[in-house]
């Protein structure tokens, strides 16, 4: 092996930390171009004098910075390098399946929040919005274009009536997408139009209605909170 290839060890911050810094340069300077394969684990290793154990680190380190990402049996793939930006949380920012995945997670933190304001805050003719589109929701089984507007309103109408612009500025900003997401990922048996998950997803809404019209905010952060948990479940069924 090179000696220009040994990773420093005296750095105190790791072998899978001075791995991900030297395959992301790679990666930034387009040595390793988007949509190229990484080397194998194997290799890496060889290379570098470090575990196989060192390199899956190091890889999940990369796949969590949205540098790449990983395919069972396939391997691992360096994505597009996103350019620069201000913070901002947009639907068209999720390009992989963990990107929804992290994208549930944050929205259970928002969302659940949002909901207990809303349940002590809500006025009637905003609960009467939430109804309405709950209503929607569940009558949009032939329709799959509708149910996704309508799931979406739903989140958003409960945003509104927190009381806080921030939430329902958020939930605005990511858009209907961020429900066709999770879906466009759901096996053939959760797809949008399938009537078992509408039904769930639809009780699953209608509980924290429910909640919010009884101005019960507990009761409105749990029924959220298990609402989203529930979708990031489905999407991790086999």
């Amino acid at each position: 092996m090179p000696p220009d290839r040994k990773l420093d060890r005296d750095t105190g911050r790791g072998l899978a930390h001075e791995l991900v810094e030297r395959l992301k340069s790679r990666i930034l300077a387009g040595e390793i171009a988007p949509g190229q394969k990484l080397p194998t684990e194997s290799s890496l290793a060889e290379e570098f004098g470090v575990s196989r154990t060192v390199v899956r680190e190091a890889i999940s380190r990369l796949q969590a910075a949205g540098l790449v990402e990983t395919f069972q049996g396939r391997g691992s793939f360096v994505l597009d390098v996103p350019a620069p930006a201000p913070f901002s949380v947009e639907a068209s920012r999720v390009r992989t399946h963990r990107d929804v995945l992290d994208m549930i997670d944050f929205r259970i933190g928002v969302e659940s929040e949002s909901a207990g304001l809303a349940a002590q805050r809500r006025t009637d003719l905003q609960l009467k919005a939430i109804e309405r589109a709950l209503v929607d929701l569940g009558s949009s089984a032939e329709h799959p274009g509708h149910a996704v507007e309508a799931d979406f309103r739903f989140h958003l109408k409960v945003a509104l009536a927190s009381g806080n612009r921030f939430y329902s500025d958020l939930l605005a900003s990511i858009g209907p997408m961020m429900i066709m997401l999770p879906r466009t990922r759901l096996a053939h048996g959760y797809t949008v139009s399938d009537a078992t998950h509408l039904t769930r997803v639809t009780l699953e809404h209608e509980n924290v209605y429910r909640a919010v019209a009884d101005q019960d905010a507990a009761a409105a952060r749990a029924a959220m909170r298990l609402h989203l948990s529930n979708s990031r479940a489905r999407l991790q069924a086999p």
